[in-house]
Parts: structure tokens; sequence; C-alpha cells
């Protein structure tokens, strides 16, 4: 059997005071993979401050701060739970920032009324005339006139989207408000096969990957109007199932890695908690995660700095020289890492961008205590190092196993969870109940617990046997000596 790598525990030490503390305090209520509560958190931070910053890497490397995060997990991880927590603030500002517009839109529904009487009528007399072979040439300049004086919708803000195609997305922000995110445990926006179907996979990933690069792009649509995407800014912050990932990636083929799509992800496959939670009542505070709403707050509160057209125009944060060495230093030992022998030459797309997700990360690290001023500290930037290494290898373990064909993936998968469950229990055998309620979610079903049994007892790693009415999985015993 192949081994698949090591799961590492989330470095949350390395998150400032305030996130770290946050991000502990929800863990302990929800009892959620301590990453997937980490990851919320970032998603949250990075769509309330995306849109006050670039980050400035060297003289001609000047980009966004936005983060794409991607949990790979079974559905019941409360991934929902852990963005209720953490997106309140984000909320609570959408829906005052629209009831402050509310005036302005009921006077654009007035006016719109009234220019729409008057075009209307200039209509009308353009008709009449014409009946009569009379000259329309007043009306043709009175109605051209009008044209200029159509009344303009106010700008609505609207942070959170949770179910938007890739298109539908873009014109969102590229036609309203410049900022925005997906944050869902379900990923559809992103992995669904309307979205992302084989005559728009490709301009769907580019636009993806604009957002992410803060780039421009023209979209020219033959049945709607045309728009430009330009100084806008996305955060992803998404939790996908194993197989609709690998179904997706079957799919796209060889395009969302060969487009860099993935690899501007921040990965987490967080081993299950479930099974261990057991209940907790609910807190009636959590004082840690109201401080962290309070600084988002205040951070929505800034406004955004914006050109004519509505474009984003953000401040640059620099790094610090020590902190710009600290990034040189992770930069070259990533480097290293993509040769021939390279620990990262399997991931070179996702290792290629772990460089500028540090730069990103460090300057929303930033900006949580400081906001968009100052210069990045040297330890900001190793706090960022530490915690995209650990996404680094998170990558390395999830797409290592989405190119294991699936029933060797599985195989493997239980193959690791029947050792774990028979050290934890003292016994080398498992009951196929447990595992139908327990084990990996890809041996769940008969078929595929059958398959993948089928591959451990052909190398000698378990095999099943029959115990009167009961059906129990034996696992080698020389394993067990081995692992302990």
């Amino acid at each position: 059997m192949t081994e698949p790598l090591d799961a590492q525990p989330y470095p949350d030490e390395a998150l400032p005071h305030i996130l770290r503390e946050a991000v502990r305090q929800a863990q302990a209520f929800v009892q959620a993979p301590m990453a997937l509560v980490a990851c919320s958190a970032l998603s949250a931070l990075s769509l309330a401050a995306q849109g006050l910053a670039n980050v400035r890497r060297d003289h001609q490397l000047v980009g966004p701060i936005s983060l794409y995060l991607l949990a790979v997990a079974d559905s019941g991880e409360r991934k929902t739970t852990c963005d209720a927590i953490f997106c309140p603030a984000l909320r609570d500002w959408e829906s005052g920032r629209r009831q402050e517009v509310a005036p302005e839109i009921a006077k654009l529904e007035a006016a719109t009324a009234v220019f729409d009487a008057k075009k209307a009528g200039i209509l009308d007399a353009i008709k009449h005339k014409r009946r009569r072979a009379q000259d329309t040439g007043g009306e043709e300049s009175e109605l051209e006139l009008l044209a200029g004086q159509a009344p303009l919708p106010p700008l609505v803000p609207r942070l959170l989207y949770a179910d938007a195609t890739p298109e539908a997305l873009a014109h969102a922000l590229a036609t309203g408000w410049p900022s925005g995110g997906v944050l869902s445990a379900e990923a559809g926006a992103v992995f669904g096969a309307h979205g992302m179907g084989q005559d728009t996979i490709l301009r769907n990933l580019a636009l993806l990957n604009v957002l992410w690069d803060g780039g421009d792009m023209a979209i020219d649509r033959r049945s709607k109007p045309s728009f430009v995407l330009r100084g806008r800014r996305l955060t992803f912050g998404l939790m996908v199932q194993p197989e609709a990932l690998r179904g997706f990636l079957e799919r796209g083929g060889t395009l969302p890695r060969g487009t860099g799509f993935i690899a501007r992800f921040l990965i987490a496959w967080p081993e299950s908690t479930q099974g261990t939670r057991a209940y907790r009542p609910a807190p009636e505070a959590m004082p840690q995660v109201a401080l962290f709403q309070a600084r988002i707050r205040e951070l929505l509160a800034q406004p955004l700095a914006t050109d004519a057209q509505g474009c984003l125009t953000p401040a640059v944060l620099d790094l610090s020289p020590q902190a710009r060495a600290e990034w040189i230093r992770f930069h070259d030992e990533v480097e290293r890492e993509l040769g021939a022998r390279g620990a990262f030459r399997g991931v070179r797309d996702v290792a290629a961008k772990a460089a500028e997700n540090v730069a990103r990360l460090a300057a929303l690290l930033h900006g949580l205590e400081h906001g968009a001023s100052g210069t990045i500290a040297s330890e900001e930037v190793r706090a960022a190092a530490c915690i995209v290494g650990w996404h680094l290898n998170e990558a390395r373990r999830l797409l290592a196993d989405l190119d294991t064909p699936p029933s060797l993936a599985a195989a493997i998968r239980l193959d690791s969870w029947l050792r774990s469950e028979a050290q934890a229990s003292g016994t080398n055998s498992v009951p196929t109940k447990r595992i139908y309620q327990y084990g990996p979610n890809c041996v769940r079903d008969s078929r595929d617990l059958r398959a993948a049994l089928a591959i451990l007892a052909e190398r000698g790693r378990a095999w099943l046997e029959e115990c009167g009415r009961r059906r129990i999985v034996v696992i080698n015993p020389a394993l067990l000596t081995e692992r302990e």
C-alpha cells in the first residue's frame, strides 16, 4: 500500500492573538476540525479587508490581499455553523448599508416612473406623427436629451453571495459593489455542473483567476449587456466533499490545474471530528469571538477608495526590510523543492503560488491589528509562512489522493482508519457495522466497502470474516505491531 502523507495539526499558535483566541473559543464549542474553524475566520477577515489594501512584494509585484480558501471534508463537519459564528459582522454591515440607501432607492423608483412616463409620451408622439408622415425631428431631439437624464440607481452594498455562477458573480462585482465573497459549505458556485459545464469551464476559470489576480477582463456577451471586470476583489471560503471535488477535476480534465485555478486556493483536508463530539450547550457569550467581530466591523466601516468608474484604488502595504527577507527565504525554500526530487514536485502549481499567498495573508494579519497603514512586520510574514506551509502540505496530501485511482484511494483511507480504530480499541477486528457508521465516507456503501476490502485482502492487510450473523474486518496483527 502507498502510505498517505501524515496530516499535521493546524498551527493555530501562529495566528495573531485576537484571531487565535476567537478561533480556539469557537472550536471549543463547535468541535469542528480546527482548520475548518480557522478557514471560516480567515474568510471573514479577507472579505472585510480585501478592498482596503494591496500588498507590494517587490517594486513590480503589487497585488490583492484576497484569499481563496478550500476545505475538503464530508458533510456534517459543521462549516455552516463556523461561518455563522464569524459572519454576523459581515451580514449586519450589509443589512445596515442597505437600510441607509433605502430612501435613495425609493427616490429612484419615483424618478424612474417619471422618466418612463416622459419617454412613453415622446415615443407615442413620434408614432402619431409618423403615421401622418409628419416631421419627428423635434421629438427625436427631445428623446435624445431625455436619455441623458435617465436616473442612476444607487450603489447597493453587497458582500455575500451564496449560489451564483462564476459569470453572474463577476457581473455582480463589475456592475455593483466592488468587493464580495462566497462563503459556503456547498461550493456549488464553483464546482457545480451548471457553472462548470464542458462549454463554459475555461471561460469561468479565467474569470475567477482574473478576480484572484485583481486584473482586467472585458466580458463580451451576445444576449446580455457586456461588461468590464476591473478593480474588483473576491474572497472564497468554500467546503466541498472529496467526491464532488474528484468529479469536478474529472469533468474539467487538465483545465482546473492547468489554468492555475486550483493552485490559487489554500487547501485544507482536515481529519474529521465526527464521532467525538459529545453534546455541549451553547455558551451564553463568546467574548473572544465578539472582539474579533468588533474588529471586522471596524474594518468594514472604513470607506473604500475608488476612482471615477467605481474601481477600487486601495492603499499599498509594503514589507519591512526584515519582512521582505523572511518572505524571500520562504520563496526560495519552496522553489528548491520544485525540482525533480523535491517535496513539492507533485504540486508545483500550488507551490508556485505559495509565496504570493504568504504575502497576502501577512497583509491580512497586519490589517487585522493595524488597518491599511504602516509596514508589514517580519513576525507577520513568519506567521503567514507557517500557515501557508501547512496548507501546502495539505495540498500535497489531497492532490496525491485525488490522483490515485478511486478504488485504491478508498482502500488506502480504509486501511489507515482500520489501524487507528484497532489501536484505539485494543483489538485487531472491527465490525462492519462500525465502518458503515464511523468509517471513511468513501466506504460506507456496501459495494464500495467490498471493493476496498478486496484490495486489502489481496495484499494481506485486512480481510472480512463472519462470526455467526456478525461480520467483522480483521486487520493483519503484523501491521499493528509495526505501527507501535
